[in-house]
């Protein structure tokens, strides 16, 4: 009876030693699984950044050395646009040489209906004058009575024919604007005997010369019309050439140079053979 125990004991004494085993391999694999997936995952690759922009790619040589040759030719162009020979020495353009303003817009035909209507009254005016032959004080004289009856007999007629009279403006003439162009006349005046004065004098043959051309030239169209025609022909004139000069403005200034040229060559050969042996007088005036 003793033995069975003993026996019972050696019998499980393996068991256990393998169960022990049996423990330990299975502790093993699972350390061994959790390591290899430990690894997997750290294995796996991680989600990249975005990457960054590409910097935009600098301008070739040739497309910087094709803007600078541009630019420097728009330069030089400019320039030599500047420096290139305008009639009468002139260097604003032909708006501002008019004067600029609401007469150079009229001139110019910024507005073409009121150029076209101011041409048009003048056009009206010179037939009436000219062609009809119209007198001024007569056209005068007829418009203020034709004016006069209207407006006398519309105002007592209003209240009979149950309408408002008419409205007549009161006009009134500032004081500041007749003392400024009285002013601006005195200076012209002023100006034109001075120039009269220095070319008497014979101080500067050149001018004398033009101021004599100029008078001889009005003189032979006064001879051929009379002076409203004269002064209708100066502003059609006006009306029509600066449009066409702007419009043209390097043609007619390069004939214009070529003319200029051979001017002054005639001019120098005169010089030297006429002027140069007329007696000039003083400089200066003498002083008391």
């Amino acid at each position: 009876m003793a033995e069975q125990p003993h026996a019972e004991d050696a019998g499980h004494k393996p068991e256990t030693l393998m169960e022990k085993i049996a423990d330990k391999l299975h502790v093993g694999g699972g350390d061994h699984s959790s390591s290899s997936s430990d690894s997997d995952k750290e294995e796996q690759p991680r989600p990249s950044a975005p990457p960054a922009p590409a910097p935009a790619p600098a301008p070739a040589a040739s497309e910087v050395t094709t803007a600078s040759f541009a630019a420097s030719a728009s330069a030089a162009a400019a320039d030599a646009k500047n420096k290139m020979f305008r009639l009468f020495g002139r260097e604003q353009p032909i708006h501002k040489v008019l004067g600029g303003g609401k007469p150079a817009d009229v001139f110019m035909w910024r507005n073409k209906h009121i150029s076209a209507g101011v041409l048009g009254g003048a056009t009206a005016i010179w037939i009436l004058f000219e062609l009809l032959g119209y007198h001024l004080l007569a056209f005068l004289g007829h418009a203020l009575i034709f004016s006069l009856g209207v407006l006398f007999l519309w105002s007592n007629a209003s209240s009979f024919i149950n309408k408002s009279p008419p409205r007549i403006p009161e006009v009134i003439i500032p004081e500041d604007l007749v003392v400024n162009i009285a002013l601006s006349t005195r200076h012209e005046i002023n100006r034109a005997f001075a120039n009269l004065r220095q070319i008497a004098l014979g101080r500067d043959i050149k001018k004398f010369l033009i101021v004599i051309a100029g008078l001889w030239l009005l003189s032979i169209l006064g001879s051929c019309c009379n002076f409203l025609t004269l002064f209708y022909i100066v502003f059609v004139v006006l009306h029509t050439v600066p449009v066409i000069y702007e419009k043209y403005e390097d043609q007619i200034d390069t004939y214009g140079e070529k003319g200029w040229i051979e001017v002054k060559k005639q001019y120098a050969v005169f010089d030297a053979k006429v002027l140069s042996k007329v007696p000039r007088g003083p400089l200066k005036d003498k002083k008391n």
